[in-house]
């Protein structure tokens, strides 16, 4: 049960933090109907991953 808490507890953080996560992060959307490809999707899964530690840290900070 306290694994089950915890995680529904990470996903709210989570949640949470994603708009910060995105602005931190800067990336442009994609124009209508144009796609990226596999490695332009590992580049921005990398950029999101480190904005959202600094969104968290922000956070930890400012608290």
């Amino acid at each position: 049960m306290n694994e089950a808490n915890d995680h529904q507890r990470r996903y709210q953080e989570f949640l949470q933090l994603l708009p910060l996560t995105v602005s931190l992060a800067g990336l442009p959307t994609s124009d209508h109907g144009k796609y990226y490809t596999e490695e332009q999707i590992e580049a921005r899964m990398f950029t999101i991953k480190h904005a959202y530690k600094a969104a968290r840290q922000i956070v930890k900070e400012s608290i």
